[in-house]
């Protein structure tokens, strides 16, 4: 008896679409997807511009109606600009817990593992995610801060200021770029810590305990230390009259900008060595 040949057989994977190849505008968009689909994004993002609109109103009508009682020397340095735009102080708890959990809520949920395995080279990851929420941010609270900007200065009546006043431009702008800089530097500190708690305690830690902390220390060691917090460093973008110990405004801008992208160089590198 014989033996037939048999010839080896070749098992070929099917073929997928064409051009399916993981890129970096794939992730994006994969990323933008997740982002618009929960409704809690949306709704955290419009709390906290209905409160930046809100109080900048709030406190633009307030301090009209003291203006007959003010002290002379709160008169002399009243920045109308700065003053409708108060709420933004509000808006940065709102976009900096949203800018952690967009990345804490999939370790929460164990939806990482989904997301990097679709996505073998992590950093991908990275930059989609800090991507798409900086220009949500950016955005949003752009038009928030025009709205406050336009209504307060109409609330403060003879005492506000136009678009076209020195500096009041940059400081609209400078409220949504700060803004936009701390949905960044949360995002960084999500990826690092991956738990939500731990990073809205580390976020509120940075922004607004440490400057209180650094102002115990001696007066010879705060001008070499608290300007250079991010929130002292970044906040003076919103503001024309500033504290002479305080970097200038552009200067602490980009101070701040050093300290979000630290915050994202290490979370990248968490990311990139530690499993999911």
């Amino acid at each position: 008896m014989t033996a037939a040949a048999v010839a080896p057989v070749t098992i070929v994977p099917p073929a997928g679409p064409a051009g399916m190849r993981v890129t970096q505008a794939r992730v994006i968009r994969s990323e933008w997807l997740k982002f618009r689909t929960l409704r809690s994004s949306w709704i955290t993002l419009g709390a906290g511009m209905a409160g930046m609109v809100g109080i900048g109103l709030l406190v633009s009508w307030a301090t009209n109606n003291h203006w007959s009682r003010m002290d002379p020397i709160e008169r002399l340095t009243f920045d109308p600009a700065s003053r409708s735009l108060t709420g933004a102080f509000l808006a940065q708890l709102a976009v900096g817990v949203l800018g952690v959990l967009i990345v804490s809520g999939e370790y929460g949920t164990g939806m990482i593992r989904s997301t990097l395995g679709a996505v073998p080279k992590r950093l991908p990851v990275v930059w989609a995610k800090v991507s798409v929420f900086a220009v949500v941010t950016f955005v949003s609270t752009l038009v928030a801060a025009f709205a406050a900007f336009f209504g307060g200065q109409a609330l403060l009546s003879s005492h506000g200021v136009s678009l076209s006043a020195p500096d009041a431009l940059r400081c609209v702008i400078g409220a949504a770029l700060y803004l936009t800089v701390v949905g960044i530097l949360a995002t960084g500190l999500g990826f690092m810590i991956r738990n939500t708690a731990g990073g809205i305690a580390a976020l509120f830690g940075l922004l607004l305990v440490l400057p209180g902390l650094a102002r115990a220390l001696p007066s010879s060691w705060q001008n070499w230390v608290v300007p250079y917090l991010p929130s002292q460093a970044g906040m003076n973008l919103f503001a024309v009259i500033r504290d002479p110990s305080t970097l200038a405004a552009w200067t602490g801008f980009g101070v701040f900008c050093i300290w979000a992208a630290a915050s994202v160089a290490l979370g990248a590198w968490v990311l990139s060595h530690r499993d999911a």
